[in-house]
């Protein structure tokens, strides 16, 4: 890769893959845990290069893809005698500052906190090795206060965190709406009210509230609290598919351990492949795997819209990415970033070439 320019970082505050489902999920800025799965490794099996890889995710639908993977053992079975040591985050600074560490090697996480994780680091800690899933992110309201787009003006309306990927989002959709609110502050035009997607659903029954650009499940809880989907966000992109979730991996690791990287991929691709043909039992294999972690399950009024909302691919949609970066730069939270060189697709289009799949492009963006 070519010497960067100088890179980016978010004025004030990180950037984060704030995409905490679960209702009853840490906040903001919570420390990693063990997530408890014990993996079963066969006996005899072969290890790869490593003895072990430490994998990090969001206990939230929208990295299903690794929760469902490691549930069925999916995972396991590709990597054979080399152990998954699965820790689960609620924070995107914080799974970034544990891939950095190397307690983690490989993890599941959103495109903002990958793209200021990446500049922040001058392109020289990770890599965007796949897609995961598109889509699961809604603007509910109150269907008494907003009856219409139109209606959102002069209104509160929260997003999970400053500069957090729904954040820029809504930042983004104001813009084009020809209305002007400071990016930092949230005040103007309509009033953008940061708040933890844990604490959204009783902030809006509260009244505190008038709406939420949040992800699913907790737009899906807003709905059951009488909410109205006044906008899915979907629709605003081309195809209706954006990226919600990436892969990522040290670049030490990658080049100390290819061929468990490969094992992983080919896991995660195997997993989509199971998860789209088999979407009953891939949700229910989810919200199991969310209750181990949480210790209650989502009620089939909120899992069952939102399962449906989240697309599961193996395409990073990187021209997405790129555009994500682009409405950050244009809401003020983001200088224009260096991004080339943060995708590394060769070992995902191998895989996908083995399996039969079509490859996949990294609009420009992949490592030289």
């Amino acid at each position: 890769m070519s010497a960067a320019r100088p890179l980016t970082t978010l004025r004030t505050f990180a950037v984060i893959a704030a995409l905490p489902l679960l209702l009853t999920a840490c906040g903001y800025g919570a420390e990693s845990t063990d997530d408890g799965k014990q993996t079963e490794v066969a006996a005899g099996a072969k290890k790869l290069s490593a003895d072990e890889v430490k994998i990090g995710y969001f206990p939230n639908l929208t990295h299903a893809t690794a929760l469902v993977g490691i549930q069925e053992g999916l995972f396991q079975k590709e990597l054979g005698g080399t152990e998954i040591k699965p820790s689960t985050f609620n924070a995107g600074p914080s799974e970034i500052e544990a891939l950095n560490s190397g307690s983690i090697d490989i993890g599941w996480i959103g495109p903002s906190p990958a793209i200021n994780g990446y500049t922040k680091a001058a392109g020289k800690n990770l890599r965007i090795i796949s897609g995961s899933a598109s889509g699961g992110v809604k603007l509910v309201v109150n269907p008494e206060k907003i009856k219409s787009l139109k209606d959102v003006k002069g209104k509160k309306i929260a997003t999970p965190q400053l500069g957090n990927t729904q954040d820029v989002a809504l930042l983004n959709w104001i813009s084009e709406q020809g209305w002007k609110v400071d990016a930092e502050s949230g005040k103007g035009d309509v009033s953008v009210v940061r708040t933890d997607n844990k604490i959204t659903p009783d902030a809006y029954k509260s009244g505190s509230i008038d709406g939420a650009w949040v992800p699913e499940p907790t737009a899906s809880k807003l709905v059951a609290e009488g909410g109205k989907v006044l906008l899915d966000e979907s629709d605003l992109w081309p195809d209706k598919k954006f990226v919600i979730t990436n892969v990522i991996v040290s670049q030490s690791f990658l080049k100390d351990h290819p061929d468990v990287v490969e094992a992983v991929l080919r896991a995660s691709v195997k997993t989509n492949k199971w998860i789209n043909a088999n979407p009953d039992k891939a949700k229910a294999a989810a919200n199991e795997a969310l209750k181990e972690l949480s210790g209650k399950a989502l009620p089939a009024e909120v899992i069952d819209p939102a399962w449906k909302s989240v697309t599961f691919l193996n395409d990073p949609l990187a021209a997405t990415l790129d555009t994500e970066a682009k409405h950050a730069v244009k809401a003020g939270l983001l200088e224009n970033p260096d991004l080339k060189g943060i995708y590394d697709l060769a070992p995902l289009n191998k895989v996908l070439k083995a399996e039969g799949e079509d490859e996949v492009d990294d609009a420009g963006l992949g490592a030289e």
